[in-house]
């Protein structure tokens, strides 16, 4: 047996301590591995982070450099582009309104009350003579209001970035807008002092009313330059700033004075005036020029801006227009409307209304097209097309006259058939054997129907016509119904020749036209035409519609101590109400329903407009009912029955609602009826 070396042993020890130091080699080499790919991973994700950086900044810097490439022009900044103004007065010469861009004179900031420059800083921007354009402090003031209320409560503009929109920028709501208007501010700051900012921030901020600037606006709502306005007159201007339409005293007086008063607390907060100072500002009386007291006078002034620009042609300065307008009756219409159509029992469901009142010349006194201008433009007097109903039967009588018939002429109230159509009285009551005086009185529609194919349809369509009505007339079956559209402006214009005379007019509201500098450019020789009704016919229409106020359908539209006379309206379906009349020396035409020809809640034309007339007629002016000059002889007038003086109605207001012709009929083929 072989022996065993001697050396075997450390020759094992030695290949183990060599396998060992070959391990902790190659951990070695893995630990350094490990390290220098940590090391070269860091180096890496700062280097990509650096790189991502340079690249956003490029790309800011270049979306910057963009923005400020499309910045607009700011060569004209000093000069006002200012358009010809048209002031319009009343036939008394009130101010009535002003229209174009309205930018007064440029006014001067060391003209202005110092108490109207603290009044527009404590609203607009207490730090404005703190910060270089853009507010910092107080953008981060809003922006955390903004957070806790958790919708816009408040604005971080400057009074500079203000400017710098108005004059440069549109109103759009994106962040390039707001980036471009801090660079404005910027460069506006870097190129103007404080006092420069602040003198061309207000002459060309907008103060409502098409008043550009604070003098146009200072002349606008008072009467006056701004350097003579008092403390509480700034406060108002400096409140109409936030929002001009809403806080206009020409729209809401009560609103206006509301923000007049926040306004003068937030001057004592801010330290400009004291305690003592708004306490006596708040209790001086505030007086708005009176012609801009009336907001619903705007429906006359745009139904007269299109006449004034066809007369005074396109190249003219300054205009100075008189009119018709009567402001002391346009506030009385304003009123009985808003009174009427205001209260829902009086409304009866109808939401909107119309009144136009003319002189026997066919001179606007009064335009109302709405309840509200502020709320919508749409001037119904002139613009909106409904059918007059029964009001249209005073032309199917009048040409009855005409062709020979008398008011005591006696026809059958019973049904009456033409061919297949076979209109109905109201609730299919009739009277039998009445006169025409009574079926005109009671607005028969029955007596209406048989008269009109006795004497002829195209006969009474071209006397609507011949008086005035300028709408298509349908020669059909229910022509005396009044199955057409007409305006309330066209409706008054045709009635006017049955109280004026029988002499046809066409309605007009502009008198004088001149330039600020005296020269004239336009006179109005408006005035009455040609007789269109002759002496027996006009006294027989008088003596019927004087009856209709007096013991009719119209009872409700007398006038106490004034002779008045008219004719009601009611379409199917109560849709449209109307009562066409006079009284004194005006002619109204009022009309009521809704602007989505939906029906009312059985409005008829002795309900809501009768009202409205009588309350209009009861408070415009008394100068309106003066006896006017006979323009016929009063010999051929029949003789009127001896209770034709003022009208008392004799009724309580139960009974005039309970009175059955006051309603239109329930059903006829042509979709109309008459009241």
């Amino acid at each position: 047996m072989a022996r065993r070396s001697k050396t075997s042993q450390p020759s094992t020890s030695r290949r183990h301590s060599g396998a060992t130091a070959q391990a902790r080699a190659r951990l070695a080499r893995r630990k350094q591995r490990k390290k220098t790919k940590k090391s070269s991973g860091s180096i890496g994700w700062f280097g990509g982070a650096i790189l991502v950086s340079l690249l956003g900044l490029v790309a800011v810097a270049g979306w910057l450099f963009s923005i400020a490439r499309d910045l607009p022009d700011t060569s004209g900044l000093v000069d006002v582009e200012r358009a010809a103004s048209i002031a319009f007065y009343d036939r008394n010469d009130r101010l009535i309104a002003r229209r174009g861009s309205a930018h007064g004179r440029l006014a001067q900031i060391e003209e202005m009350p110092p108490y109207l420059i603290d009044a527009v800083l404590a609203v607009e921007d207490r730090r404005f003579y703190d910060h270089p354009g853009v507010d910092i402090i107080g953008t981060g003031r809003a922006i955390l209001a903004n957070i806790r209320a958790g919708r816009v409560v408040q604005g971080g503009s400057t009074l500079t970035q203000q400017l710098a929109k108005n004059l440069f920028l549109t109103p759009e709501r994106t962040i390039r807008r707001k980036v471009q208007e801090m660079m404005l501010a910027f460069w506006l700051e870097s190129e103007f002092s404080k006092d420069e900012i602040l003198e061309l921030y207000l002459n060309r901020v907008y103060f409502g009313g098409g008043a550009w600037g604070v003098e146009a606006a200072s002349l606008r709502y008072f009467g006056r330059p701004a350097r003579e306005i008092a403390l509480g007159e700034a406060a108002l201007l400096a409140g109409l700033l936030k929002a001009p339409s809403r806080y206009s005293p020409s729209n809401n007086t009560n609103r206006a004075a509301a923000r007049t008063t926040v306004v003068l607390d937030l001057m004592v907060q801010t330290g400009r005036i004291t305690d003592r100072e708004r306490i006596d500002a708040a209790n001086a009386p505030i007086r708005v020029s009176r012609g801009t007291s009336s907001p619903g006078a705007q429906y006359f002034i745009d139904w007269l801006s299109e006449r004034v620009r066809e007369r005074a042609g396109p190249d003219h300065g300054d205009l100075i227009v008189r009119t018709t307008l009567d402001v002391e009756a346009q506030r009385a219409a304003e009123n009985a409307l808003a009174n009427v159509l205001g209260d829902t029992e009086l409304a009866r469901g109808a939401s909107e209304g119309a009144l136009v009142a003319l002189s026997h010349e066919g001179a606007v006194r009064a335009m109302v097209g709405g309840r509200s201008y502020a709320t919508s433009q749409f001037n119904r007097a002139v613009l909106a097309r409904r059918q007059p109903g029964s009001a249209f039967k005073a032309f199917v009588y009048a040409s009855a006259f005409e062709a020979g018939l008398r008011p005591s002429d006696i026809r059958e109230d019973a049904p009456v058939q033409v061919g297949d159509w076979a209109p109905q009285n109201y609730n299919d009551r009739y009277r039998g054997p009445i006169t025409l005086r009574e079926a005109f009185t009671r607005s028969s529609n029955s007596v209406a129907v048989r008269i009109a194919e006795e004497t002829g349809r195209g006969h009474i369509a071209r006397l609507a016509h011949r008086l005035g009505i300028q709408s298509t007339l349908l020669i059909d079956r229910s022509l005396a119904l009044g199955a057409y559209e007409v305006t309330p402006l066209e409706m008054g214009t045709a009635y006017v020749p049955f109280a004026n005379g029988g002499r046809r007019v066409d309605a007009w509201g502009i008198i004088s036209i001149e330039e600020a500098g005296g020269d004239i450019l336009y006179t109005s020789g408006a005035g009455m035409g040609a007789v269109v009704l002759d002496g027996r016919t006009y006294g027989q229409m008088r003596d019927l519609m004087t009856s209709v106020v007096r013991e009719g359908t119209g009872r409700q539209a007398a006038v106490p101590g004034v002779f008045a006379g008219g004719k009601t309206g009611t379409t199917n379906d109560f849709r449209d109400a109307w009562f066409a009349g006079y009284a004194g020396d005006l002619v109204s035409v009022v009309w009521v329903g809704n602007d989505d020809n939906v029906p009312t809640d059985r409005a008829t034309g002795g309900g809501p407009p009768a009202r409205i007339f009588a309350n209009f007629m009861t408070h415009a002016p008394r100068g309106s009912f003066a006896p006017s000059t006979p323009l016929i002889d009063p010999a051929i007038i029949p003789e009127m029955p001896n209770d034709t003086g003022p009208n008392n109605n004799p009724q309580s207001e139960e009974a005039v609602d309970a009175e059955e012709d006051d309603d239109p009929i329930g059903a006829f083929l042509s979709g109309l009826a008459g009241n």
